[in-house]
């Protein structure tokens, strides 16, 4: 499998993330919370506030490393969620046909009919806004584009020789599914998640500047866009840095995809020199 240029980026990218999120409790010079200071309120990048700070004399930095954790933790929590429900539905729906694959069709359907941000606003308007809320919100939002891939590679995978040698020597239908079917369509599965994450984040960073998502004073991306607003002339550093962080993250988790994408599939393959 040859890794080209976009999956290495990506990569990089990813992993400048992850560890920016599991080393802020080493890295960070100042607690993203507890050390706020007016004196020093909305000061411009040097060399004591790498990013400036904010209007509650915040270091801007910190709280940029202490917001991955927020991301990452949505990024990996919505996408195995997503993907429980996706490889469920889709793969039961495509082996058992029937009646049960006109009902999973039609819920896909209707998913794939409401955009995915306001039915995200649906779920945390009844849950109501914080972290729990906003896990389950998005894990419950996106899963129909992989219920659609799980259901398709099932229909393709369940007529290969080895489903039905298993099918003769007498393996149950979930025992066939999650050991001959499953492993072999992970591919185009792990593509997908991949994709998800970096459209998780961005949700996340979404819901989050509409007050919905994590609350204040525990810093997250989106969050501090919203507290951003009223200084973008002033100090426009307060609202540079986060949408930095939220660009460079989903651009890492994009690229990423679409690298793995480009390795796995041999029609993308024959087709590059």
């Amino acid at each position: 499998m040859r890794l080209g240029f976009n999956f290495w980026l990506g990569a990089s990218l990813t992993a400048l993330v992850i560890l920016a999120g599991a080393l802020a409790p080493w890295i960070a010079p100042f607690d993203p919370v507890l050390d706020a200071d007016l004196m020093s309120s909305e000061l411009p990048p040097d060399a004591t506030f790498w990013f400036g700070t904010d209007a509650q004399g915040r270091d801007v930095y910190t709280r940029i490393l202490y917001g991955a954790q927020i991301s990452l933790t949505v990024g990996i929590v919505s996408q195995v969620i997503n993907s429980i429900i996706g490889i469920t539905l889709g793969m039961t729906a495509g082996y058992w046909g029937g009646w049960w694959d006109d009902l999973v069709n039609g819920l896909t359907n209707v998913m794939l009919a409401i955009p995915s941000l306001i039915f995200a606003l649906a779920v945390m308007a009844v849950l109501g806004p914080g972290l729990p809320s906003l896990l389950v919100a998005l894990g419950l939002t996106n899963w129909s584009w992989t219920c659609r891939i799980a259901r398709s590679s099932t229909l393709s995978l369940k007529s290969q020789g080895y489903v039905q040698a298993a099918q003769t020597l007498g393996y149950g239908d979930l025992r066939i599914m999650f050991t001959q079917i499953l492993p072999n369509m992970m591919g185009p599965i792990l593509v997908m998640a991949t994709l998800g994450m970096g459209s998780a984040v961005l949700s996340e960073a979404a819901l989050s500047f509409l007050g919905l998502g994590i609350q204040p004073p525990f810093p997250s991306w989106g969050s501090m866009l919203t507290d951003a607003r009223q200084l973008i002339q002033l100090a426009p550093w307060v609202a540079i840095f986060p949408g930095l962080a939220i660009f460079l993250s989903v651009l890492g988790f994009n690229l990423l995809g679409d690298g793995l994408r480009d390795s796995l599939d041999p029609h993308m393959r024959t087709r590059k020199p």
